[in-house]
């Protein structure tokens, strides 16, 4: 098959955003994109060029004084009814034009465009994004080739509609059980109702007044909520256990194992299991390339609620920020779009940034 990331394609955002969204890449699905960008990028001179499994990495080596790292997940969640790209007017729909193959075309644009940036450059197209945290082509490639990933600096393309996102929240799933005594329904004296004991839970969570934390300007709003309960054994037998799911949010002047200790203040006297945790980001606000990035885009940066891979490079001492075309608030949506503006102006705010001066 033809690689369709044609030159002329390449040299515009608005094109190659819709040309990638074409190429279905459903997380575990990426191989055909991966390939192509591939190719693309081997054949630009002034790149080196290397893979591992789906994840394609692209840098400039021009001896300057710091790098910086542009990252964009290639896969998308399963298609539902919105594939392939269609455009109405001004706004491009399609699944993956928000979330975030928009934000991808601006790499590759740049990989391909830009031969002398400002900073050195490293450009990553990883995997599997969308789900599992051990399928991600960042987890893998910190494990395999962590030199990858080594920068001053590192912008996500997130989707944040061409405002800077900075850092992320921490995010912890959290089971709260409830114990009673089984009994017949019909003597539901004899038993004690671990669904009803549950009532404690909720009540918990509805007095609850989530955090609002200002970090270097930037608001994060916590927020602690139930998102699933479980329990019943049959229609005539009164349940001796019931589970509270909790997702709670936490802003990044916490780190995990703070939150998870006030999570475990709130339901004292509960049986509490933390089934996941990851720890926030905070705004990365204060290396050189990041105030260069942010006098380039002109606006007031603000605070990302929702975790994103900005944390992965936190992790590492790197200060991150997201910044992308498409609304976060239509990603994943059987109707997600972008609008053609949004791509041509965040477009033209990173060759500013990154050209040189």
């Amino acid at each position: 098959m033809t690689n369709p990331l044609t030159p002329e394609v390449l040299a515009d955002p608005v094109a190659l955003t819709r040309t990638l969204v074409d190429i279905e890449s459903v997380s575990l699905n990426e191989k055909q994109i991966a390939d192509w960008v591939e190719e693309v990028l081997r054949a630009v001179p002034h790149l080196t060029v290397d893979r591992h499994s789906n994840t394609v990495m692209a840098r400039t080596d021009l001896g300057r004084s710091s790098r910086v790292v542009l990252a964009g997940h290639l896969d998308t969640v399963p298609l539902n009814n919105n594939f392939p790209s269609s455009l109405r007017g001004d706004l491009l729909y399609g699944c993956g034009t928000s979330d975030m193959k928009s934000g991808v075309a601006y790499a590759l644009n740049l990989a391909v465009t830009l031969p002398d940036p400002r900073y050195d450059v490293t450009y990553l197209f990883y995997e599997a994004e969308e789900i599992e945290s051990r399928y991600n082509g960042l987890t893998l490639v910190a494990a395999t080739h962590p030199d990858w990933l080594t920068a001053d600096f590192a912008v996500l393309l997130e989707p944040t509609y061409g405002i800077v996102e900075a850092g992320c929240q921490g995010t912890m799933r959290t089971i709260v059980s409830t114990t009673g005594v089984r009994a017949h329904s019909a003597r539901s004296w004899h038993g004690v109702n671990a669904i009803h004991a549950a009532g404690e839970v909720l009540d918990r969570l509805r007095a609850y007044r989530a955090r609002s934390v200002t970090i270097d300007g930037c608001t994060y709003r916590e927020g602690m909520n139930a998102v699933r309960i479980t329990g019943g054994v049959a229609g005539n037998v009164i349940p001796d256990r019931c589970e509270v799911e909790i997702n709670y949010r936490f802003a990044p002047d916490r780190t995990g194992a703070e939150a998870e200790a006030h999570l475990r203040e709130v339901f004292d006297g509960f049986d509490v299991l933390v089934t996941d945790r990851v720890e926030g980001a905070p705004p990365g606000l204060a290396a050189a390339p990041a105030k260069e990035f942010l006098a380039a885009v002109g606006r007031p940066p603000i605070g990302k609620l929702g975790w994103t891979d900005v944390a992965r490079f936190a992790a590492l001492g790197i200060p991150a920020l997201n910044f992308g075309p498409g609304d976060p608030n239509l990603a994943h949506h059987p109707d997600e779009h972008v609008e053609i503006d949004k791509i041509r102006e965040g477009a033209v705010t990173l060759h500013r940034w990154l050209g040189t001066p």
